[in-house]
């Protein structure tokens, strides 16, 4: 920061500088990162403060120590680093919180910092107890309309007055604490938002029923019923038990995210074996590892860091980073990635990268940084708060001055009715049940057809979809090696082949062996024993059957051995896409095999019917591009692309993205992650990797692709109903504010008392949930 000497301490000033400053830089009241302008600047104790807008600037202005040193509890072990708001990333402060525009929880920007799920707990808590106050609390408030219960007769006036109080308050000011607390917030910091509402409402309606039961004589009247003042504890209390139930399914979500990301950094060992300059190894935390030392990985271990091979040849699991489950040799000069699986050799590596900088990790930060992210649709809520909050105070403030200065006798207290009026008609329950009450409807009916869907976003998003990207293996595939053809040399016996093949795999680790002794036994019953079995790293396997020399593996190891492959050139150029194995019995081949992953059954029909919807449908693989060519054809896909790694794929879709298309990402394995989560949509096969199905935002339990047209409509009859909901809502509000303020009154001698209002209230959130349930009945399929 800019620094000025000053001559005492303490002293500040406001003023405008000539220079703007080259960084962003932190407002310390609501904690933006601003880039600074001369006007929103002020100078104190020697160092130039930058703010987002005046008002903050003239509350530090005031009490600068307040906001340079604030009292704060300290922080849980587990809750460090910087954290961020979701639907504001402009926000960062150190440790939890929440967010001074919105209000939601900040969240960890960093994917090693794991939120504590305290908030979670705390929520689950507040919510089962607000709701067993509630539930009661509203039988005594509906007691003099159940039929047969007459609890004012019963109870007295009184004693039911009292009963309500007791539940509600508990309900009120301490479930709904931290709702309160964040309206205050927002009216502090000028930040209007939706608890700026929820605090109005609760609190409105609270206090005009404590009033109402300790002090009667207050209120006209006209506004009593068995000759008590109306009381709306059941309204204040049902309006704080249902925002603490979207609270708790919000951040069950959010820690579901947690989970996903803990368990991508699990997939690096926690440990390495360090080889020293003398030869000797010693096995060391992760975090010790330099690049350049030396590791050995063994045999069924995993990979701790990106690394080039140095001594010995292994095959690799690397299905976490293509989504291929064939794996791949490596040998000497080779590059190994970290959380990759070493399955049958033992490797010696050099250690290039490490922590922060592999792969693994990087995939881990891609999944962090997308998981933040929000429905846009809740920015509208708090887009529309930011005018009809300051628009219903004032509505409020107005009517009573209206009354209280114009209006008949006793004009203080219908002052008062009238502006409570229009605070509790005003009150956010219908418009809080708008989004989640329709949301719920919809994952619920998806459910029933094989869709699962996670939140408001991926609806919101997949309705208007232009681009589907599909990974191949798995996704497109079975994601399993089959042998599709085999061709024999006419002088040999097919039988006696097979069972040579049989007896050579039956012995064999490869990660192909299973499908070509499956192939085998298919074609035969007999049995031959091999002998002097020997694995052949990367190349095939050998072994001696009936006294003959067998081998059986990839062409390079034909040609190494000197068997001829000439017979087999019209069968190796027809399969030029797939994978191809030989079989050479004492010195001649005398059978040839394809390997490939097959299409799924219901693939192309699928994607026929995605293509109808308007969708653009596009394959995106690691595998090699003839494999992909190929699948892509037999789908009915024209457009592929080939030999990607994780951040290729999401590179893709971020360019798709800023041409403008809205593009969904179809996959199911790790790989596909980060290329999921930068998506607009991300959908993960049920058959997948838990960290595909994690980082998606609807998954189809049993892969099936043909989910994906239904969940077209069900995105779109949702998102109606929620755009429906969204008008039942703010009808009754802008209908109902003018009449419970009595605008109408001079003309018509229509006023709103508070307990119409109520049920105005009610009304609309049962619009709400009655249009909502009309989603259990969508037509899904066309």
């Amino acid at each position: 920061m800019n620094h000025t000497q000053h001559s005492e301490a303490g002293t500040h000033s406001c003023c405008a500088h000539n220079t703007l400053p080259e960084k962003p830089y932190r407002d310390p009241v609501c904690g933006m990162q601003v880039a600074g302008s001369p006007e929103r600047s002020c100078e104190y104790a020697g160092t130039t403060y930058y703010f987002c807008c005046l008002r903050c600037r003239d509350r530090f202005t005031a009490d600068p120590q307040s906001f340079l040193h604030p009292a704060k509890a300290p922080a849980s072990p587990s809750a460090t680093g910087e954290y961020t708001c979701p639907m504001h990333p402009e926000v960062v402060q150190q440790g939890p919180g929440t967010c001074p525009k919105c209000g939601m929880a900040l969240e960890p920007k960093d994917a090693a910092v794991q939120a504590d799920d305290g908030e979670l707990r705390d929520m689950t808590r507040r919510f089962r107890i607000g709701l067993a106050l509630t539930v009661p609390l509203l039988l005594l408030a509906m007691g003099d309309i159940l039929p047969g219960v007459d609890l004012p007769q019963r109870l007295g006036m009184t004693w039911l007055a009292t009963l309500q109080a007791l539940l509600a308050t508990p309900v009120v000011l301490w479930a709904g604490l931290p709702f309160l607390q964040r309206a205050v917030a927002s009216f502090k910091s000028g930040h209007l938002n939706m608890f700026s509402l929820i605090g109005l409402g609760t609190m409105a309606a609270w206090l005009f029923s404590l009033i109402a039961w300790l002090a009667p004589d207050l209120l006209p009247a006209a506004f009593k019923a068995h000759g008590m003042a109306p009381l709306y504890f059941e309204a204040s209390a049902v309006i704080v038990t249902l925002v603490l139930l979207g609270q708790v399914l919000e951040l069950k979500a959010r820690s579901r995210t947690g989970s996903a990301i803990t368990a991508l950094m699990q997939l690096a060992p926690q440990t390495a074996w360090r080889v020293a300059q003398d030869g000797s190894e010693h096995e060391v935390a992760l975090d010790q590892i330099q690049p350049g030392e030396l590791l050995r990985v063994k045999p069924g271990g995993r990979i701790p860091v990106d690394g080039t091979v140095l001594e010995g040849d292994s095959q690799i699991d690397e299905a976490m980073l293509t989504g291929e489950s064939i794996p791949v040799p490596k040998e000497v000069g080779m590059t190994v990635s970290a959380g990759t699986l070493n399955q049958d050799g033992t490797l010696l590596l050099r250690a290039d990268k490490v922590g922060r900088d592999t792969a693994l990790a990087q995939i881990v930060a891609m999944v962090n940084e997308a998981a933040r992210s929000r429905a846009p649709i809740q920015q509208l809520a708090d887009t529309v708060a930011a005018w009809f909050v300051p628009a219903v105070i004032l509505s409020a403030v107005a009517s009573f001055l209206a009354w209280a200065l114009l209006g008949p006798a006793p004009a203080m207290a219908n002052g008062m009715v009238a502006a409570v009026s229009v605070l509790i008609i005003a009150c956010p329950c219908a418009l809080g049940l708008a989004t989640p009450v329709a949301v719920m409807l919809g994952v619920g009916r998806g459910a029933h057809s094989g869709i699962l869907i996670k939140d408001a976003a991926a609806l919101q998003a997949f309705e208007t979809v232009d681009m589907l990207a599909i990974d191949k293996t798995g996704t497109l595939t079975t994601g399993q090696a089959e042998v599709v053809e085999d061709f024999c040399i006419a002088a040999s016996d097919r039988t006696y082949v097979m069972a040579c093949l049989a007896a050579l795999e039956s012995g064999s680790e490869h990660g192909l062996a299973r499908a070509l002794l499956r192939h085998a036994r298919a074609a035969t019953d007999v049995t031959l024993k091999a002998e002097n079995f020997t694995a052949l790293r990367g190349l095939g396997v050998g072994a001696s059957i009936d006294g003959k020399a067998c081998l059986l593996g990839s062409a390079r190891l034909m040609l190494e051995q000197h068997v001829d492959l000439a017979p087999f050139s019209a069968f190796i150029e027809a399969n030029a896409d797939r994978s191809l194995v030989f079989l050479a019995i004492a010195g001649q081949a005398v059978c040839a095999l394809a390997l490939a992953d097959r299409l799924k059954p219901e693939a192309a029909q699928a994607v026929r019917e995605l293509q109808a919807t308007g969708l653009r449908v596009v394959v995106l693989s690691g595998d090699r591009e003839g494999a992909v060519r190929a699948a892509a054809r037999e789908a009915g896909i024209d457009e592929c692309h080939a030999e990607l790694l994780p951040q290729d794929k999401r590179a893709l879709i971020a360019q798709w993205k800023a041409r403008g298309l809205r593009v969904a990402m179809a996959g199911d394995g790790i790989n596909d992650a980060p290329a999921l989560a930068e998506s607009q949509v991300g959908i993960a096969m049920g058959s997948g990797t838990d960290i595909a199905i994690e980082s998606a935002d609807i998954v189809l339990p049993h892969g099936d692709l043909r989910a994906l047209g239904r969940a077209r409509h069900l995105a779109r009859a949702t998102m109606r109903n929620i755009r429906q909901n969204l008008f039942f809502a703010f009808v009754y509000n802008f209908l109902g504010v003018p009449l419970a303020a009595g605008v109408f009154f001079p003309w018509f001698g229509w006023l709103l008392s508070p307990m119409i209002a109520s049920a105005a209230m009610s009304l609309s959130s049962v619009t709400v949930i009655a249009n909502a349930l009309r989603l259990r009945h969508v037509r899904l399929e066309r």
